[in-house]
């Protein structure tokens, strides 16, 4: 039997890199600004509550738009 890395799937996976978790996290913050959250709201989150509120778009653009509406 093999014991060498090649075999080993752990050790020969490619390695994440920060230019590429930057460039989603940008892009994220897009399609949020699209959806209607305020621009200065979106800069102050965390990469993990852009995930949480782009799981639900819909929700989302409902909640932004009401948030709209009463800044108003």
């Amino acid at each position: 039997m093999a014991t060498s890395t090649f075999r080993n799937k752990n050790k020969v996976r490619p390695i994440k890199q920060g230019a590429a978790k930057r460039q989603r996290i940008k892009a994220q913050k897009k399609r949020l600004v699209a959806l209607g959250v305020d621009a200065a709201t979106v800069e102050g989150m965390q990469s993990d509550q852009l995930r949480l509120l782009l799981k639900r778009p819909k929700v989302t653009a409902m909640a932004a738009a009401k948030m709209a509406a009463e800044e108003k």
